[in-house]
């Protein structure tokens, strides 16, 4: 029984020093695993020192003193089993959990890596794609803030135009049907004061305003050409507008009153005057 048991203890001694190397582990608990095993170790030891040192003694005892010590050393080694069980179960435990920590490590990193990628391409987008990609292993340089662009000089305000000059622009854009253009025009000379000009300026605006066919406004615009003028060069067309106008607006009387208006200021009108204000007339159905 002694022999036999001291083979199982030596066949014990060859089993635990792999248990060491599967325990380098660099936490508090692989390390406590370490010390019981080592301390494990130093038991076993010591037993197969008394097993060794008492052989020969108990060889010269009694029978009933041969059963003791068999018993004893049984005890001892089913206890050491145990213990060597119950540390290679948390060695094993301990293992595992690293291998979790590790796993779970590694998915935070490439977790953290594809943020890092996602908002690369989202800077990208935001600036045009012009931000250059890095070379794998260095890091990604903010986008290049664009310097500001000089602050450019306000523009210096436009020379007010001359009545003269506003009058060109008006009577061009009424010979090209720009009615919206000839009546600013006239509107802008009016606004002037003392402007030598506004008589003229009258005239554009009504004719501007019956081009529009405004014929309301037109009717107003032509009736204070007259009267702002009444000898002036403009009043037998500032009358004839009128007319036209008041007829637009099916004011026939009115109309008729005004021409005859204008054959009595002006028995004897230009002649370019003379067809517009018969068909005037007629159309009017003046007496």
């Amino acid at each position: 029984m002694k022999h036999v048991l001291a083979a199982f203890l030596l066949g014990a001694l060859a089993v635990l020093p792999g248990i060491p190397a599967q325990a380098q582990l660099t936490s508090r608990d692989a390390i406590a695993l370490n010390d019981q095993i080592a301390e494990l170790r130093h038991e076993i030891q010591g037993l197969r020192d008394q097993v060794a040192h008492g052989a020969a003694a108990s060889s010269s005892s009694l029978g009933g003193y041969r059963s003791a010590p068999a018993a004893s050393g049984s005890d001892i080694t089913a206890q050491l089993l145990d213990r060597v069980s119950r540390l290679e179960d948390e060695v094993r435990d301990l293992r595992g959990r690293i291998d979790e920590t590790s796993n779970a490590s590694q998915r935070q990193s490439e977790d953290l890596a594809k943020q890092i990628g996602d908002l690369n391409f989202k800077v990208d987008g935001l600036t045009g794609g012009n931000t250059a990609t890095p070379p794998a292993g260095q890091p990604t340089l903010a986008a290049p803030v664009p310097a500001p662009a000089p602050a450019l000089a306000a523009p210096a305000p436009a020379a007010r135009h001359t009545p003269e000059a506003l009058m060109q622009e008006g009577n061009a854009a009424l010979a090209r049907r720009d009615y919206a253009a000839a009546e600013a025009a006239a509107r802008e000379v009016l606004a002037q004061p003392r402007s030598p000009r506004s008589g003229d300026a009258d005239f554009l605006l009504a004719q501007a305003l019956a081009g529009k066919k405004d014929w309301a406004r037109a009717a107003v615009a032509y009736d204070d050409s007259y009267n702002r003028a009444k000898t002036g060069a403009h009043a037998p067309d500032s009358l004839l507008g009128l007319a036209v106008a008041l007829t637009n607006l099916n004011e026939r009387k009115a109309a008729c009153e005004t021409l005859d208006k204008l054959r009595a200021g002006t028995p004897n009108p230009r002649q370019d005057l003379r067809a517009p204000i018969a068909a005037a007339r007629q159309r009017a159905v003046c007496r």
